[in-house]
């Protein structure tokens, strides 16, 4: 497990450029709010990552972190946090948190009276997040270690719900755990995924659309797949 050192921290200050070129991209690109540019453009993403891909961090490409899992590409984020349309003072939960990354953009998006619960089931991966989102003052974000597929009762409902591995099918906890107006993005597929954009309306009744083809690592888990 990496950890972060003071020099280390110190280097957030040091990259900006090279995040806002990356950013900006997404932008033009992607037509993403100026609300996710924004948040995106405060998350040092290279401390997110191991120093070893410390120099990739501001490429838009997934990079791995250690025990199977990857950091999600930079575009995928972007197009996911702008499908949620995430409003301040939302409680999020994030299941497959992986290393904090994404969890910390959305902790932008929510601000300080909102809420994000971040599920990782590996505890390295876990406490390697903590440990960064801590460290740079993302007080709004709980950790919790755990099987994700089931969601995290304990806090629901959520206004919002995303997962960033991609589930054989949508798990019920998680329609449950989500609040009526709430919305859920989350890959669904084994071979071929396609990124699902998951509404509940007033009345509980669930709409599901189809965004397009993704490729993620998979939900592992008792509502995932068991391997």
């Amino acid at each position: 497990m990496f950890k972060i050192s003071v020099k280390f921290m110190k280097s957030r200050f040091n990259r900006y450029e090279e995040r806002k070129r990356m950013v900006e991209r997404l932008k033009e690109e992607l037509n993403i709010s100026d609300r996710v540019f924004r948040a995106m453009l405060k998350v040092p993403r290279h401390l997110f990552v191991p120093p070893q891909y410390s120099r990739e961090a501001y490429s838009d490409y997934p990079l791995p972190i250690g025990y199977g899992q990857t950091i999600s590409a930079p575009h995928m984020v972007a197009i996911m946090c702008d499908l949620l349309d995430v409003l301040p003072g939302h409680k999020v939960l994030e299941i497959g948190g992986g290393s904090g990354y994404h969890a910390a953009v959305v902790a932008e998006l929510v601000g300080k009276n909102g809420k994000v619960v971040m599920v990782e089931r590996i505890p390295e991966l876990a406490e390697r997040a903590k440990n960064t989102l801590e460290a740079l003052g993302y007080d709004n974000v709980k950790v919790v270690v755990r099987d994700g597929s089931g969601g995290y009762e304990e806090e629901a409902p959520y206004d919002r719900i995303y997962v960033t591995a991609a589930a054989p099918e949508v798990p019920e906890p998680l329609l449950k755990q989500l609040k009526p107006g709430g919305k859920m993005v989350i890959p669904v597929g084994d071979a071929i995924q396609e990124l699902y954009v998951i509404e509940k309306d007033w009345s509980g009744r669930i709409r599901k659309k189809k965004w397009g083809g993704v490729r993620f690592v998979p939900l592992v888990g008792k509502y995932g797949f068991r391997f």
